[in-house]
């Protein structure tokens, strides 16, 4: 399927936002940058050209997502998809994936790098880097891109009272490259 990458990018997007917002079976917006969709749709980032692919993505998604739209944005795209797109995202998943893990992990306080770790390691084998830089503190990424593809960065936050909290941000990896060169 010549939309794979970006149908995942979509679906692990929603599948975050209602994992912690929580699923309301609305319609939702996402924004993306040019860039992104150039690289997730295999396209130039021209504004053209990722417009004529997300109208050929929207044709071919409506069976599963309903009627998706798009508008421009500064520097990129707003997606939305309808309620039914929603609703197709959240009947798909069980809870017991990955990103369901590890929101469910960085939500707590108190809890530490190694748990966190820990997390990752229970989906698959990971690459864990010390960032070198004041952004995050680690880069944390699955060998082979399994389950998924995106380069985690993680921060440890201090709490009040002792231990830490742990944040993540995360990229597909053109996006990393270009932001951490």
């Amino acid at each position: 399927m010549k939309f794979e990458r970006f149908e995942k990018d979509l679906t692990d997007n929603i599948r975050e936002a209602q994992l912690k917002l929580g699923y309301d079976g609305r319609p939702m917006s996402l924004n993306y940058m040019y860039t992104t969709l150039g690289h997730l749709l295999g396209c130039s980032p021209e504004e053209e050209a990722v417009f004529a692919e997300l109208s050929q993505f929207a044709a071919e998604a409506a069976p599963r997502f309903g009627q998706i739209s798009y508008r421009k944005i500064r520097d990129g795209v707003c997606v939305t998809v309808p309620a039914e797109g929603t609703a197709f995202v959240n009947g798909g998943t069980t809870g017991g994936e990955f990103i369901a893990e590890l929101i469910g992990a960085v939500s707590r306080h108190g809890i530490s790098l190694d748990e966190v770790l820990e997390v990752f390691r229970r989906h698959g084998e990971i690459s864990v880097e010390e960032s070198g830089c004041e952004d995050f503190d680690y880069l944390v990424r699955f060998s082979g891109g399994k389950p998924d593809e995106h380069f985690y960065c993680l921060t440890l936050e201090p709490c009040m009272g002792g231990g830490c909290h742990v944040t993540y941000h995360r990229f597909i990896p053109e996006d990393y490259a270009e932001l951490f060169p």
